[in-house]
């Protein structure tokens, strides 16, 4: 069986990919839900279907975790079913951005802790509607050492989906160039609120992206990633804003439904590294201000 910890639009997507018998929910601390969890779910050819996954009884034991809840909500969520959780389950993460993977790992560190990278784009546009937006591919990596011990075989109970799944031994690289895309699409679409396409020529994104590019280039190299040309990651971030022209960033969605964004774990992530590295970052600074900005309103 596998457990997923977090029932939006990425924890939905897994439940409805996998086969029918293996996953279930994970239920809040306190929360013993009745009924199973019931969504439609509309796959990449369009055809709609209902879902109905259960919710993880106190008597079963997972073989797997995937935690698919928001950044800023991961190691709260986690701490609340550790102690039921045997040390030797693997446990996989799939937020956003930078920094609560390492929280986690840094956290429990004798546990298989694994991180994902994915570009599978699932968004929902009501509460019982989830929508398989995009096909991508997911990548799956050790954040601790005994999760190296058990890659291979999450990489296959996770491509049971049908979905495309790699082991990626360097997932720390796999999460930055993520980081580099998101920081340059996600506060963009959400303060202009608009699909991410249409950042391309904003005002906005021409007159900050060249600045922003230069500091993320600054950054990878004080954290040790190889060094990357500001041009060389505009282009990247260009080249996904196109290929996503007419899709709404989880940003973008979060600030439309009155949700936290996870800014604070991409733009604020690089702030922070900034800091600690001695290097100015005034364009993310100024993005992930303006994007609280918009969440307090």
């Amino acid at each position: 069986m596998i457990a997923i910890l977090g029932a939006g639009a990425m924890g939905r997507l897994w439940a409805a990919s996998l086969p029918a018998d293996e996953p279930a929910f994970i239920a809040r601390p306190g929360h013993s839900p009745s009924t199973p969890l019931s969504y439609n779910f509309r796959a990449l050819d369009g055809t709609e279907r209902a879902v109905t996954v259960p919710w993880l009884t106190p008597s079963q034991m997972p073989e797997l975790v995937l935690v698919t809840t928001k950044a800023g909500d991961t190691l709260t969520a986690l701490k609340g079913i550790a102690e039921s959780l045997p040390p030797t389950v693997p446990v996989v993460l799939f937020q956003n951005g930078l920094g609560s993977q390492q929280q986690v790992a840094e956290r429990w560190p004798e546990r298989p802790i694994l991180a994902a990278s994915t570009t599978e784009g699932a968004n929902r546009p009501s509460p019982d509607r989830v929508v398989h937006a995009g096909a991508g591919a997911t990548w799956l990596g050790p954040m601790t050492g005994p999760a190296n011990a058990v890659l291979a075989n999450c990489t296959t109970a996770l491509a049971n989906s049908g979905l495309t799944v790699h082991p990626e031994a360097d997932i720390l690289g796999r999460l930055w160039q993520k980081l580099v895309v998101n920081a340059g699409i996600n506060p963009f679409t959400a303060l202009l609120d608009c699909p991410n396409g249409d950042i391309l020529h904003a005002e906005l994104f021409q007159n900050h992206i060249d600045g922003l590019c230069e500091e993320i280039a600054s950054l990878m190299v004080a954290a040790g990633q190889p060094r990357q040309a500001p041009a060389t990651l505009r282009e990247r971030i260009e080249t996904v804003a196109r290929n996503t022209a007419r899709n709404t960033s989880s940003m973008r969605s979060d600030v439309q439904n009155g949700r936290a964004t996870e800014i604070d774990y991409i733009n604020g992530f690089l702030v922070r590294l900034g800091r600690s590295k001695g290097i100015a970052t005034p364009v993310n600074q100024m993005l992930a201000e303006r994007v609280h900005h918009l969440s307090l309103n």
